[in-house]
C-alpha cells in the first residue's frame, strides 16, 4: 500500500504547484479564484517583452515611466536602456519604472501593451485572469489572476530560455550613462540564495 503524500500546507491566501515540464497541476488552494497578484504581473510583462521585442533595441524612459512610485530602478527621464537589460531590473528588482518603460516600448503606449497581455492570457488559457496595467502596481478593480493561471502563466515563461536566465540571475551589472558607475542589481529572490 502507498503512503499517503504528507500534507501540504502554505499560510497563502491561494496556492498553485505545477510541474514545469507537463504544465499539471499538483496541487493547488483556491486555485481558480481571480485574486490580486501585485509584482507577479511582471512575469506577463517580460515575456511579452521577450517574444515581441528585439532584446538589442533601445528603451527611452517616458515621463510616465520616469519615478514612478514602489520598487524602482531609478531610472532617470529621457535615459537609454537596451531592452534586455532593463528585463534585468523588471525581474531582478520589480521595477515599476522598467515595467512602464517596456510596455511603452513594445506596445506604443500603455493600453497597447495591455491588450498583448490580455491576448496572451487568452492564448494560454488562463481563464480567471484579467490584466490593466503591465507592473501590478496600480491594481484597478479589474487586475487580477488565480493562483493557478499564475502557475501556467510561469511555467510557460521558464521555458523560455531568455526569461529563465533572468530569474536566476543572481548579481547583474548593467551600463549607466549618467553616472560613473555601474547599475548593479541583487536579485530579491531570496530563494535563490537559501
Amino acid at each position: 500500500v502507498e503512503a499517503a503524500l504528507p500534507g501540504i500546507h502554505t499560510n497563502a491566501v491561494g496556492a498553485s504547484l505545477v510541474d514545469v515540464e507537463s504544465g499539471r497541476v499538483l496541487y493547488s488552494e483556491k486555485g481558480d479564484t481571480p485574486m490580486r497578484i501585485a509584482s507577479l504581473t511582471k512575469i506577463m510583462t517580460a515575456i511579452i517583452a521577450i517574444e515581441q521585442g528585439d532584446l538589442n533595441s533601445m528603451v527611452t524612459v517616458s515621463k510616465n515611466a520616469f519615478g514612478k512610485e514602489g520598487s524602482s530602478i531609478y531610472l532617470k527621464l529621457g535615459e537609454q536602456m537596451r531592452l534586455h537589460d532593463m528585463l534585468y531590473g523588471l525581474m531582478m528588482r520589480s521595477g515599476n519604472d522598467a515595467a512602464t518603460a517596456i510596455a511603452e516600448h513594445i506596445g506604443g503606449s500603455v493600453e497597447g501593451f495591455v491588450y498583448l497581455m490580455n491576448e496572451k492570457a487568452s492564448m494560454l488559457g488562463m481563464d480567471h485572469s484579467h490584466f490593466t496595467n503591465p507592473s501590478g502596481l496600480d491594481e484597478g478593480e479589474g487586475h487580477r489572476s488565480s493562483p493557478n493561471d499564475t502557475a501556467k502563466l510561469t511555467a510557460y515563461a521558464l521555458k523560455n530560455s531568455v526569461f529563465a536566465e533572468i530569474v536566476s540571475t543572481k548579481l547583474k551589472k548593467v551600463p549607466n550613462p549618467n553616472e560613473a558607475w555601474d547599475y548593479s542589481w541583487l536579485n530579491k529572490n531570496k530563494m535563490l540564495s537559501m
